[in-house]
């Protein structure tokens, strides 16, 4: 029984590590602002240094890739 357990175990572990490399929503929206690669930078140096002061050239390199993507109208508000 044990045996068979473990290749339950196995199996449900394998189908949720497949699931975890597919691209969720997030990611997708990530993706398609052109700029993951800055947005990852910029994430990770913030993760290292627990402050975002510390993060200024990546976040300008973030933003100078939003702005040429022209992404900024994804973020305009609008009046209601």
């Amino acid at each position: 029984m044990q045996s068979q357990m473990s290749k339950q175990e196995s199996e449900i572990k394998q189908q949720t590590m497949a699931h975890d490399d597919e691209p969720d929503e997030w990611d997708k929206r990530i993706f398609s602002t052109g700029c993951a690669d800055e947005n990852a930078k910029m994430t990770d140096c913030y993760y290292e240094k627990k402050d975002w002061r510390a993060c200024k050239d990546e976040m300008d390199r973030f933003r100078r890739c939003w702005k040429e993507h022209g992404n900024a109208k994804r973020t305009d508000t609008k009046d209601a």
